[in-house]
């Protein structure tokens, strides 16, 4: 009965947040968003334990070395902090409201937007997080927007708590994105991430999504070898206990699809990412990008937002979207009536 119960049970979390939380935060409708440049190359450690391994990656001409601090590497899951703050700047970018590196938020809104425990654990997870984000220290030559930082740097330069409640709990926190982070979001190269990935249990699994997304995106299947998989992981597993890993993860989805849109399975010393977007006769289904909407469908988001740009929305809309709907026409138009019901006339 233990063992029924065990393989039955869902590899991911339990959904701590409501569907509209995700997506509407405090300040902006915020869909979550990585950078390119970290989803491309190992910046976090997978570990689980403190990670205090000086790394360097090297692909090609380029290279990505990272030292930790006494504290240890920043990790996978230290990296939503950076992912809820490249969310927030992106959807301000797309209201052609002024970003900057400067940040402030509530923690109580990080916590709920990435899926976390919003109990005392929850804050101690937090302050740590980025205690390990400002000690991390990458030195790299790496372009985000154009510019080449040869310089070492944290992926955030400081932060601050700026408000605490009587029992010393963080209320509101101030950090300063690095250089290298700021220009990679003014310049918008980033991705849009599945809600879905904050529910993944494993830092390799979040791993693994974030390769399939960069990689895959909207093709069909992508294929990586699993020593080059371990590599752009930065795991430092045996060859043997890496592969058990992966195996781990690949039964799973199979019993459970629980890996955010993308299907995972191998074959002798491949990995095989397959888009659950693609139909069974192998056509891929509309991207947001490619998505057509009806003559009609502009006309009642005019009537719906009145004073808006439909074509301004469109594009927010397109954006914001991570999965095709059934009804793109009634979407849009929701969303149009929402962003009105929301921030009145522009």
């Amino acid at each position: 009965m233990v063992g029924e119960n065990t393989n039955s049970r869902s590899p991911l979390l339990p959904d701590r947040m409501q569907q509209a939380d995700f997506f509407v935060c405090d300040i902006f409708d915020a869909a979550p968003k990585g950078d390119m440049a970290s989803m491309e190359h190992p910046i976090f450690s997978i570990s689980t334990k403190p990670d205090r391994r000086i790394r360097r990656y090297e692909n090609g001409q380029n290279f990505v070395e990272i030292t930790p601090s006494m504290k240890g590497l920043a990790t996978v899951h230290d990296r939503d902090v950076l992912i809820y703050c490249i969310s927030q700047c992106i959807a301000a970018l797309n209201e052609e409201r002024e970003v900057s590196p400067i940040i402030r938020f509530r923690a109580y809104d990080i916590l709920k937007a990435t899926n976390r425990g919003t109990d005392g654990r929850g804050y101690e997870q937090l302050r740590a997080a980025l205690e390990r984000l400002q000690g991390t220290v990458i030195t790299t030559n790496l372009i985000t927007g154009g510019k080449e930082e040869f310089d070492g740097f944290g992926l955030i330069d400081r932060f601050r708590i700026v408000r605490e409640t009587r029992d010393g709990r963080m209320q509101e926190v101030e950090i300063r994105l690095s250089d290298w982070v700021f220009n990679a979001i003014r310049h918008r190269e980033v991705l849009t991430l599945h809600r879905d990935y904050f529910r993944l249990r494993k830092p390799l699994e979040r791993r693994i999504y974030e390769l399939a997304r960069k990689h895959c995106g909207a093709k069909q299947e992508w294929k990586i070898g699993l020593a080059k998989l371990q590599a752009k992981c930065g795991s430092c597993s045996t060859a043997k206990e890496f592969r058990r890993l992966v195996m781990s993860i690949v039964r799973q989805d199979g019993q459970h699809a629980h890996m955010p849109d993308y299907a995972v399975r191998m074959e002798n010393d491949m990995v095989i990412f397959t888009n659950r977007r693609s139909d069974q006769a192998g056509i891929a289904s509309p991207t947001p990008l490619h998505i057509r909407l009806d003559p009609e469908a502009y006309h009642d988001a005019r009537a719906v937002a009145p004073g808006w740009d439909v074509y301004v929305l469109e594009q927010e809309w397109r954006e914001w979207m991570t999965v095709p709907p059934r009804n793109p026409n009634a979407a849009f138009i929701g969303f149009c009536k929402k962003v009105f019901e929301k921030r009145g006339r522009p």
